[in-house]
């Protein structure tokens, strides 16, 4: 329990999307107050949180993320819109909220489009539907999402003007610090931790600038940089070199110049390897998405069902006990689910708590909120900073300023007794995380084990296509960069894969042994690939680790 509760570091991005939507909802917000038409506060806030998505992102994929995200927030709200003027039954608005939510999820893990996920979909098209609606208004209000989405996406993209290589930098910087973390590492368990650690961050390094646009020669500095952090994959933990990457970490996250990299002998040709793998992956994203919704056996899609049934059974447990807004319990079933049970359980956990104390903080801040429109948006702003600033250090933390937020928010058209607000959270709270986790268990997610299986065999397959190259004297110094990145991968995916199947109710026994082998194969050859390039110092590296 209290490791689920615990307190971690914040990220080292925090800021960023806690920034972008106080400053978007202001945007959006002042003007409405100016014009007398607080009324219409959920439909402009409703666009400015796409500011808060893609902040992990390089600005030029940002850019077509952030459309993305107005478009699918737009569309949602279009639909949330239209159904809440036509259908006047409560039952109707609930399954339609719960298949919503169910399509919402599948596409936002599809796209790994990042926090905060499907939640804010959920939430936003949820509350929608069972507000009262004029057929006539829906396309001004529907044109107030799009353009306060737009707003939000140029908030989220402002930094780009000032430091257009941001993005990347941190990624690099992350690496770095993770490979110094690897090489501290002691004991057994902390090694294989460390290095998968180290590992996931010089795939999210790669697969950052790779997502860029234009080469220039700060990005390709960050290239040699991931490179030396990529080296340390073959190398001893204690060995030398750990504050060096962390000095350069440092430095890379500064605004002043780059450190200088002294290259080896022909790793400048990893930039053309880098190059043609982003030719490769042109369309890929596209195909990707596709298969991974549409193809028989996808393993998104018992996590949807899991997802639109227990937001269903949520709504109507809900709508049976009397509760005024069904939604909220929708939305808190929605906001639990992960990639598999256990993860689920703990979710259930931090939301509760993080809901019990949100409550109790709105009871303290209402009456101040119910005193003058400005005031309530003030505070609607101030917790929407809050809620990003504390989510990354845990969930429920940031729970305990998003329930006073999402509450309040309602304060603009609809202004109801406070402890009946509060009854009704508290109930639907745990209305949703119960029946909910019911069913999780339920609805069992078998085909983790297909995709941990898919995993192995494309490591197996990297790892052969890697000693290929590496066999073949007359290999390229682009060719081997290729095998090695698309090695570095399929070890990053072969791990969480494993750890999501291992934490899923009702699964057949993992192949361990399997399992063991294919990573300890995928180090040594990843380690061999490394020496090749002369990418490490053989004093830094020693013997290859055992897995």
């Amino acid at each position: 329990m209290s490791g689920v509760l615990r307190i971690n570091r914040p990220s080292d991005i925090w800021f960023k999307p806690a920034t972008s939507v106080a400053v978007a909802a202001t945007l959006v917000l002042v003007p409405l107050l100016i014009a007398g038409r607080s009324e219409l506060a959920m439909y402009v806030m409703a666009g400015a949180f796409c500011a808060l998505y893609g902040h992990h992102l390089p600005y030029a994929a940002r850019v077509r993320a952030s459309a993305w995200v107005v478009l699918g927030m737009t569309a949602g709200m279009a639909v949330a819109l239209v159904c809440a003027a036509l259908v006047d039954d409560v039952v109707a608005l609930i399954a339609i909220a719960s298949m919503l939510a169910g399509l919402q999820k599948a596409v936002c893990d599809a796209t790994r489009i990042g926090p905060p996920g499907h939640v804010l979909f959920v939430f936003v098209t949820s509350g929608t539907l069972f507000t009262a609606q004029e057929p006539r208004e829906v396309p001004f209000h529907v044109a107030l999402t799009f353009g306060a989405g737009i707003v939000g996406a140029l908030v989220a993209l402002a930094p780009a003007l000032v430091r257009r290589d941001g993005p990347e930098r941190r990624a690099t910087a992350r690496a770095l610090d993770a490979a110094a973390g690897y090489l501290d590492a002691t004991g057994d368990a902390r090694r294989r931790r460390a290095h998968h650690a180290a590992a996931a961050a010089v795939q999210g390094a790669w697969q950052t600038l790779l997502a860029t646009g234009t080469r220039t020669p700060a990005r390709r500095t960050l290239a040699h940089l991931v490179l030396r952090a990529e080296a340390t994959l073959a190398g001893e933990p204690g060995a030398a070199g750990s504050a060096r990457l962390r000095d350069d970490a440092r430095r890379v996250r500064g605004r002043g110049p780059l450190p200088g990299v002294p290259l080896p002998p022909g790793s400048g040709d990893e930039l053309l390897g880098l190059g043609a793998e982003r030719e490769g992956r042109r369309g890929h994203g596209r195909d990707r998405l596709v298969r991974l919704l549409l193809r028989p056996g996808s393993p998104l899609l018992p996590i949807a069902v899991r997802c639109a049934v227990g937001c269903a059974l949520a709504g109507y447990t809900g709508l049976a006990l009397g509760v005024g807004h069904p939604y909220w319990a929708v939305v808190s079933a929605c906001a639990i689910y992960q990639a598999n049970v256990t993860l689920t359980w703990h979710r259930v956990l931090q939301r509760l708590v993080g809901n019990l104390c949100g409550v109790a903080v709105f009871a303290a801040v209402v009456p101040l909120a119910r005193t003058s429109v400005v005031v309530l948006a003030v505070l609607c702003i101030v917790f929407s900073f809050g809620n990003e600033m504390l989510i990354s250090r845990n969930y429920w933390l940031g729970s305990v300023s998003v329930t006073p937020m999402a509450l309040l928010i309602t304060q603009f058209t609809d202004v109801r007794p406070a402890g009946e607000l509060i009854t009704d959270r508290v109930l639907d709270t745990l209305t949703g995380v119960v029946t909910g986790m019911i069913v999780a268990i339920l609805i069992t997610n078998r085909r983790t084990g297909g995709r941990l299986e898919q995993a192995l065999a494309a490591a197996e397959t990297a790892t052969a296509t890697a000693e290929r190259v590496l066999a073949a004297s007359a290999s390229s110094a682009a060719e081997l960069a290729t095998a090695r990145r698309g090695l570095t991968a399929s070890v990053v995916e072969l791990r969480d894969a494993a750890d999501t199947a291992a934490g899923e109710w009702w699964q057949r026994a993992l192949p361990e042994e399997r399992l063991l082998r294919a990573e300890r194969d995928a180090h040594r050859t990843l380690a061999a690939t490394i020496r090749r390039q002369g990418l490490a110092r053989p004093a830094s590296l020693g013997a290859e680790r055992r897995a």
